[in-house]
């Protein structure tokens, strides 16, 4: 049975994907639906992800990254450029692994297009 497409700025949104997870036939925009997102991100923390960025990302970062997000709701490069983006990522602007802070003046509200880009940038400088 096929979903019924919403329109995005008068586009029609891309087709929805099977699930993934192995057998799962529900339709997703992302990777995994709904039901199994939360078990996949658990398994990648716990097999995949490196420990030491499990510890630097923890539930203190989540805290920390909600309320710095509640606090300036929109991209702040964006803002500046004169556009309007909600914020989805906040940026460490001098890296964790490089002597950073969870300080609120290390942070920015980012919206995922400037912090790709900013990621990009940084680790194509450290490459060079």
């Amino acid at each position: 049975m096929l979903e019924m497409q919403k329109e995005v700025n008068g586009m029609p949104a891309r087709p929805k994907t099977p699930c993934k997870f192995s057998s799962c036939p529900n339709l997703t925009d992302g990777s995994y639906c709904e039901e199994h997102k939360q078990t996949e991100n658990r398994r990648y923390n716990r097999y995949q992800r490196d420990p030491v960025i499990n510890r630097r990302y923890g539930s203190t970062w989540r805290r920390i990254r909600a309320r710095y997000v509640k606090a300036h709701p929109l991209c702040e490069d964006c803002l500046s450029a004169g556009r309007y983006t909600p914020a989805k990522e906040v940026h460490h602007v001098l890296p964790l692994s490089e002597g950073g802070t969870h300080d609120e003046d290390n942070l920015r509200a980012l919206c995922h297009g400037c912090h790709s880009a900013i990621t990009m940038a940084a680790n194509n400088s450290r490459r060079a």
